[in-house]
């Protein structure tokens, strides 16, 4: 599923979220209306269709954030494979680096390799590791998004 962030007809780019939590992707939208404005946001809940819009948006795209774990609820009780961050980034891996990542992940044994192939590839990348609830979001995700934008990775 992709839901929209905010849309704006005269946008620098996008914002590309990988992320299944609802009360992340409330958090993180609230903080690029506060640190990117104009910027119009797309949050995937599944890899498969983020790297299918990927391909044909990465030009346009200027920030990538993304989870590793993506497990939705199937039918009777049982998880959905929807791929993990570590497919986005083999992806980007094995594209020219266009504009900044983050790797937003708690999985301490699959995030460092998602980070490593991107900044092997020259992706810029920065990994921060979620804690309590979606207040990270706010403490260090922001953070880095401003950061991103005050050292020039990303057009204000």
């Amino acid at each position: 599923m992709v839901t929209a962030l905010h849309y704006n007809d005269l946008v620098p780019g996008f914002v590309a979220i990988l992320e299944d939590n609802p009360v992340r992707i409330a958090e993180m939208r609230a903080c690029l209306a506060e640190a990117l404005p104009a910027a119009s946001g797309i949050v995937f809940e599944n890899a498969f269709e983020m790297i299918e819009w990927l391909n044909d948006h990465l030009g346009e795209v200027m920030l990538i954030s993304l989870d590793h774990d993506l497990p939705l609820p199937g039918v009777d009780g049982r998880t959905i494979a929807c791929g993990g961050g570590r497919m986005v980034a083999d992806f980007l891996a094995s594209r020219a680096p266009t504009c900044p990542v983050i790797v937003h992940s708690s999985n301490d044994y699959c995030a460092p390799g998602m980070f490593f192939a991107l900044e092997e590839a020259g992706w810029p990348t920065a990994r921060v590791v979620p804690y309590e609830g979606h207040q990270w979001v706010r403490g260090v995700w922001k953070p880095q998004v401003v950061k991103y934008l005050r050292d020039g990775w990303i057009a204000p």
